[in-house]
């Protein structure tokens, strides 16, 4: 008998059928990205996800032009069955906020994904001083024509959620939100939480540094992401890389690798419904689900949360983990 997740399922939004509380991301799912990587190896990861009960697929319509959505696309027609058991989620960034944009790129990602509704959908990211309300209602539109199940935003301040909240139901925010990025929890997520708004985190390994993959003198090529991510800049790393240090100490007396404990400690967080994590193969998408799996020790999440607490002064706050505020 397989052994029991040490985790409880989710439900976000209208989807009646629970599920893991780890998803699947997208992000890495693009020609451009992790040069070396091969269709054959993202549809790996997809089909051990899968395997594993990891349901949750999360992806946008932006992620390399499209190729991530296609990829789930295809790994849905290989076997149409699998739909079923899938709880699909995408977003788009739109320039033109209208409720036409929304639902062409509504429509774009129904074909790439080769389904006929999509269960939760994000706005992508809000605009500076926009009235976002039309491209919420553009959502609202597509949720009652059947094409998508829920509605989401992602990136949101509380004002742009209660400006969209006037004329939708907002049913998840996705957010960037893990041990070094806590900013969220001052006024987003309380706010999600007292009008009963799913959170979804992404970042949840702050970009490989909880997954023990960065050394203590960064060197990111030129182009690569991470070059404008907070954590790295230079006055903050030293602190990042030591509280990384001191977590990575509490993993190996927990004997359970520091992402397995990253992804734990957000699940036990106010609010929190479903954790992004990526995979770019087989290996990697099931060393993410093995950390469903396993008790650990509310001790070890004490030990987290005073590091956490700790190194969280050192890192000014801001809207955004990026150099992006559209």
């Amino acid at each position: 008998m397989a052994e029991p997740m040490a985790v409880n399922p989710t439900q976000i939004g209208a989807h009646q059928r629970k599920h893991a509380p780890l998803a699947m991301g997208g992000s890495t799912f693009g020609p451009n990205q992790y040069t070396g990587d091969e269709d054959a190896n993202l549809l790996g990861a997809l089909e051990a996800a899968y395997e594993r009960g990891i349901t949750h697929f999360d992806t946008a319509e932006g992620y390399g032009g499209g190729h991530s959505e296609r990829l789930i696309g295809r790994f849905i027609a290989a076997s149409p069955s699998r739909r079923n058991r899938l709880f699909l989620a995408s977003k788009a960034n739109l320039d033109d906020l209208t409720p036409q944009s929304m639902l062409k790129a509504i429509e774009g990602s129904l074909a790439r994904m080769q389904t006929d509704v999509i269960d939760l959908y994000y706005i992508h990211w809000p605009r500076t001083g926009k009235d976002m309300r039309p491209v919420m209602e553009g959502l609202e539109v597509a949720r009652q024509q059947g094409k998508i199940r829920s509605v989401g935003v992602s990136n949101f301040s509380v004002e742009q959620m209660e400006q969209v909240g006037e004329v939708g139901r907002i049913d998840a925010h996705q957010l960037a939100y893990n041990l070094f990025w806590r900013v969220n929890e001052r006024d987003v997520i309380p706010y999600c939480n007292a009008h009963y708004i799913s959170i979804v985190t992404y970042a949840s390994l702050a970009h490989g540094i909880l997954a023990g993959r960065i050394p203590q003198q960064p060197d990111f090529p030129k182009g690569d992401q991470r070059n404008s991510i907070l954590l790295f800049r230079e006055d903050i790393w030293p602190q990042v890389y030591a509280a990384n240090e001191a977590f990575k100490a509490i993993a190996a007396k927990a004997d359970r690798p520091l992402a397995h404990l990253a992804i734990r400690w957000l699940l036990r967080r106010s609010g929190v419904s479903s954790v992004v994590v990526s995979a770019r193969n087989a290996q990697q998408a099931n060393a993410n689900a093995d950390a469903l799996y396993g008790d650990i020790p509310d001790d070890v999440f004490a030990e987290l949360t005073a590091v956490s607490d700790a190194v969280n002064p050192h890192i000014p706050f801001a809207d955004t983990l990026y150099n992006y505020n559209p």
